[in-house]
């Protein structure tokens, strides 16, 4: 394995290997686009013995993986659609996420579901939440997390003190997962380079090219640092442009591909002092849910779902998506959230699959949150999907793209740790002797195990040549 290092120069020996593609070492793929999904497929790719490149044209994670809910879960609400595979399939790869892939990016959190009718809610939602744990417990080994419990109004009042009193008469307290979104981006990006993927971000495709025969054979890309323009030489390529998706299908020059409508979901950041409580909410609203969750010294609340058809690079947060927000949590606060209250925004683009694929599209492959498809051949697209089943996005795409040969090249990706998780637990364990060494908080080494997990080493080694590096910056919490 390579050094797992996003540098200048391993952009640059990735530039430079995009234009050796075109002279004799073709690419065996090229992945468009640097979120969740496509640093998913490079790994996928690469871990496959395939000779792999991906590149983004702004930074990674820069679109909509850098501005979700920051949750890895099952998702509560395809249990009331009675999608019992999809829900299993989400909490197997939280599972994942959790033991084996991030244990140092992806952490337990716990929601309270408020019930306000004593009898017949606390059955209903029980059962619901049980049957939850329950798609979680099939896969194999030790679960993951807790099972969910019932909780009574005191018990609520203790780990909620700002629950309004009258919002509930009891709870079920269950467990899911977060992480931060574009960490785990990067660590992707950086885990499949190290098994020598190239990876090139501020790098945009303008152009798909195709042989004689209209098979899509790579692409032009230009190096948005220096005005380079590259020719790309590749046997697939792979869109995985989210909400761009039919932007870069349209560089092909066919009427084929998928349609994607971009739907804007917003969240608000309030002061973790603001808000007295020591595990998340999950609230129900006339459209779907609202969360409530802890991050770090933070709450985060959201979502919301509204059409969004103006610039793909820039949505924002209205005042009217605000409100909605803060109406919502009002509800079941015991001391109001203001606008004043709010420190920060953020809002993502969810791209929706819309029914069927255009005239052309030769085949595709389907899930209830997925598609994967072929406009024109030598292109793959894929679009839909959520954060928590990236992995499983990721492996159909490749398998998709190289057909036959996914039978021989069968995808790895369960079993490979990304950066920094192996030795994690070893870390965790020394975490008091590292605290004692350098002067650190115990809580500022936690908190940069959960960053960096093993590869916080590297930090020490730097910290260790320069002991200034280790100093906190002023005014920011030790």
């Amino acid at each position: 394995m390579r050094t797992a290092a996003l540098t200048p120069r391993t952009r640059d020996d990735a530039l430079e290997a995009l234009a050796a593609s075109a002279e004799g070492k073709e690419l065996d793929v090229l992945v468009i686009g640097g979120g969740v999904t496509g640093a998913g497929i490079a790994l996928d790719a690469v871990t496959r013995g395939l000779r792999v490149a991906i590149v983004e044209g702004q930074d990674w994670a820069s679109g909509t993986s850098s501005r979700s809910s920051k949750l890895v879960h099952g998702g509560l609400r395809y249990l009331q659609m009675l999608d019992f595979h999809l829900v299993h399939e989400a909490l197997t790869e939280r599972d994942l996420l959790l033991k084996k892939i991030a244990p140092h990016l992806v952490r337990p959190v716990s929601f309270l579901y408020p019930l306000e009718h004593r009898v017949w809610e606390r059955a209903y939602v029980g059962t619901g939440i049980a049957l939850y744990d329950t798609l979680a417990s099939i896969a194999p080994g030790k679960r993951a997390l807790p099972w969910h419990k019932h909780v009574s109004r005191a018990g609520m009042d203790r780990m909620f003190p700002d629950l309004r009193h009258d919002a509930a008469v009891g709870a079920v307290r269950y467990y899911d997962a977060n992480v931060d979104d574009a960490r785990l981006v990067t660590m992707l990006i950086r885990t499949a380079v190290s098994y020598g993927a190239h990876a090139a971000s501020r790098t945009q495709v303008v152009e798909l090219t195709k042989r004689a025969t209209g098979v899509v054979n790579g692409a032009v890309v230009v190096d948005l640092e220096t005005g380079r323009e590259i020719t790309v030489r590749a046997d697939q390529v792979i869109n995985a442009t989210g909400v761009w998706t039919e932007e870069t299908e349209a560089l092909a020059d066919t009427d084929g591909g998928l349609h994607v409508l971009a739907s804007k979901g917003i969240h608000i950041v309030v002061p973790r002092e603001r808000i007295r409580g020591e595990v998340g909410l999950i609230l129900q609203t006339e459209k779907s849910v609202l969360f409530v969750i802890p991050w770090s010294r933070y709450w985060i609340i959201g979502t919301t779902d509204t059409p969004w058809k103006q610039a793909l690079q820039h949505p924002v947060a209205t005042a009217a998506d605000i409100d909605y927000v803060i109406e919502h949590a009002n509800a079941v606060l015991a001391s109001p959230l203001t606008r004043d209250d709010v420190i920060g925004t953020w809002a993502g683009l969810r791209p929706l699959l819309q029914p069927g694929t255009k005239e052309g599209t030769s085949s595709a492959k389907v899930s209830r949150e997925h598609t994967v498809a072929s406009p024109t051949p030598g292109l793959t697209v894929i679009a839909g999907g959520k954060l928590t089943t990236y992995r499983v996005m990721a492996k159909d795409a490749v398998d998709f793209a190289i057909g036959e040969r996914a039978a021989t090249l069968p995808s790895i990706t369960d079993r490979i740790p990304l950066a920094g998780a192996e030795g994690h637990a070893v870390l965790q364990r020394q975490a008091r002797r590292i605290s004692a060494d350098h002067g650190w908080s115990r809580a500022m080494v936690d908190h940069l195990l959960h960053r960096y997990g093993s590869l916080l080493m590297d930090l020490i080694d730097l910290v260790d040549a320069d002991p200034s590096l280790g100093r906190p910056l002023a005014g920011a919490p030790a």
